[in-house]
């Protein structure tokens, strides 16, 4: 269906929002949806995306369908919902006015303290809603206007930063608080399992909030987990069973008293819904206060890195660390050589071994 690009009855503001509103509900229905158990709520969520007009409540439909199990559309209503307000306060003429200066504006504002990755996002969801709306919008019959929006040099000064992550005594500091740290019985349980998922797999707290109770084996004291990663894209790891025993038997038993779970589920709250990232933040950002560590990020990905990191010190071997990690590039595996001491050490000796010759 083609929509006309500009309303002449509204503003330039509410015209972008209809359109922000258009691409997002696109993405709600072509991004993966294997994990979203409930039917009705995602019809809902549709139908309220079809005509909502404020830029705020579009925001809340989109984390509601990121709680149900949608958490791609993370990577494109943050930043859109971002461009909505510089629109606001910039006040073009009119949408035809948008052009690549004015969005390398927006991201030199916006992005400027992200990360590498995170300023990819932005580019991807500006690119992705102008192609959208090149094919969707419609000036006459025969004719529409193209942004050709590229967005080439967008990211190209982009430093590389190096992930926050756990030296070896900060890991064993950090293990004695996560079991110390004073949480409910149940809950506590349930979340050590979770945290100490992740700090000895690396598994993303995604993967680890999405488990299925079918996706985990106990075979020979290991527990095998089947991990669904970024791309419905799977992989196997392997933990010891020690590590997560008590924890988790605990965890099940309390678990087995909740009448319905949703996807069935290895961890859920106490309704039996998926965990929010959300809270999975907090909770690490509270503990590593508790354990005395302080960190530039303090949230779940720490743990996740802090794994990655040891793992490339102790078998320098960046296949096993893609292949762990479920990484589709090796030069995102390629950051962990940076920690690599042993590997460093040797610029200092260049001369030291210059002068022998």
């Amino acid at each position: 269906m083609k929509y006309i690009l500009e309303d002449s009855h509204k503003n330039i503001e509410e015209n972008l929002t209809d359109w922000v509103r258009r691409f997002l509900r696109y993405k709600l229905t072509t991004l993966s949806n294997r994990l979203v158990a409930n039917k009705e709520e995602m019809f809902e969520i549709l139908e309220k995306m079809q005509e909502e007009k404020n830029i705020d409540e579009i925001t809340k439909i989109c984390r509601k369908a990121r709680n149900i199990g949608l958490i791609g559309i993370n990577t494109y209503f943050t930043p859109l919902v971002k461009f909505c307000h510089f629109i606001q306060k910039k006040q073009p003429k009119s949408l035809k006015d948008i052009d690549e200066e004015m969005l390398n504006d927006f991201l030199a504002i916006y992005t400027s303290s992200l990360s590498p990755q995170t300023k990819k996002s932005y580019r991807i969801a500006l690119i992705g809603l102008f192609k959208y709306i090149d094919k969707q919008n419609e000036i006459t019959p025969s004719y529409s206007h193209v942004f050709g929006i590229e967005l080439k040099n967008a990211i190209k000064n982009s430093k590389a930063k190096l992930p926050s992550y756990l030296k070896k005594e900060e890991i064993e500091i950090f293990l004695k608080a996560l079991k110390d740290f004073p949480c409910k019985t149940n809950v506590q349980k349930r979340d050590r399992a979770i945290l100490n998922l992740i700090l000895h797999t690396g598994i993303r707290i995604s993967e680890a909030l999405y488990l299925e109770l079918r996706h985990i084996i106990l075979e020979d004291q290991h527990y095998i987990l089947n991990i669904r990663g970024k791309g419905d894209k799977s992989r196997v790891l392997i933990i010891k069973q020690e590590i997560l025993k008590s924890d988790l038997e605990e965890w099940l038993h309390f678990r087995n008293t909740i009448p319905k779970i949703v996807n069935n589920l290895l961890f859920c709250n106490k309704k039996g819904n998926p965990i929010t990232q959300g809270y999975f933040y907090k909770i690490v950002e509270k503990i590593l206060k508790y354990a005395g560590i302080k960190k530039e990020k303090m949230g779940p990905h720490l743990l996740r890195h802090s794994f990655a990191t040891l793992l490339y010190q102790q078998y320098k071997d960046l296949i096993l660390v893609q292949e762990t990690l479920g990484h589709a590039d090796m030069n995102t595996s390629r950051i962990y050589t940076h920690f690599d001491k042993d590997r460093l050490t040797k610029m200092t000796q260049v001369f030291d071994d210059f002068k022998k010759k």
